[in-house]
């Protein structure tokens, strides 16, 4: 059961404040160990993939894959942190619109293999972002409102080639302890949202 985080919402707002605070501990400076750890599963030993962060952040992990050889495709709400991302890695990048999303931008690396969109992952679609071998899921379904989980898997799902890997980090504690996020997700909904 996750208890009072049944119905908490956090708003749009509030993630762009936390970001224009710098009250982003959820921001791992060297990557997360689970995805070293867990690399193969996500890339299956294939090469020159595409990958995509859903609530990416300015996670490394992003210029650490593209550097592999794969394509990296992200979104996020915060503009702050995407301008962060490509400032820190000293990646140059150019900035356009996204014709399909209104006030929505696109920050693309100048090599190409980096492509961040700037909206709401909700705006997203495959029709503009295409389809994914691999999903790096490591803060995203955490944040997600408890109420609009259903509308993320699914919308996930949508993203996924055929033989696609999808790599999900949860956190696991008593939920009537702490109001999240991160949220508490119970592996029975896990199953239940991605089979």
């Amino acid at each position: 059961d996750i208890g009072s985080q049944r119905d908490r919402v956090v708003s749009e707002e509030e993630w762009l404040k936390k970001w224009e605070l710098g009250n982003i501990g959820f921001h791992k400076e060297r990557g997360h160990p689970l995805l070293q750890k867990y690399l193969d599963v996500l890339l299956n030993g294939r090469s020159g993939l595409r990958i995509f962060f859903p609530l990416c952040g300015k996670a490394v992990e992003m210029k650490w894959l593209a550097d592999m050889g794969h394509r990296v495709v992200g979104v996020e709400v915060s503009e702050q942190a995407l301008r962060g991302f490509f400032a820190e890695h000293g990646l140059s990048y150019c900035e356009e619109p996204v014709p399909e999303i209104s006030g929505a931008k696109k920050l693309q690396s100048t090599s190409g293999n980096i492509s961040l969109y700037c909206c709401s992952i909700y705006d997203l679609s495959s029709s503009i972002v295409g389809k994914f071998d691999g999903i790096w899921d490591r803060g995203a379904l955490v944040a997600v409102n408890p109420r609009d989980r259903q509308r993320y898997s699914s919308l996930m799902i949508t993203f996924m080639e055929k033989n696609s890997s999808y790599l999900l980090v949860t956190v696991s504690y008593d939920p009537n302890k702490h109001k999240g996020p991160p949220f508490y997700v119970p592996e029975s909904e896990i199953k239940s949202l991605f089979g």
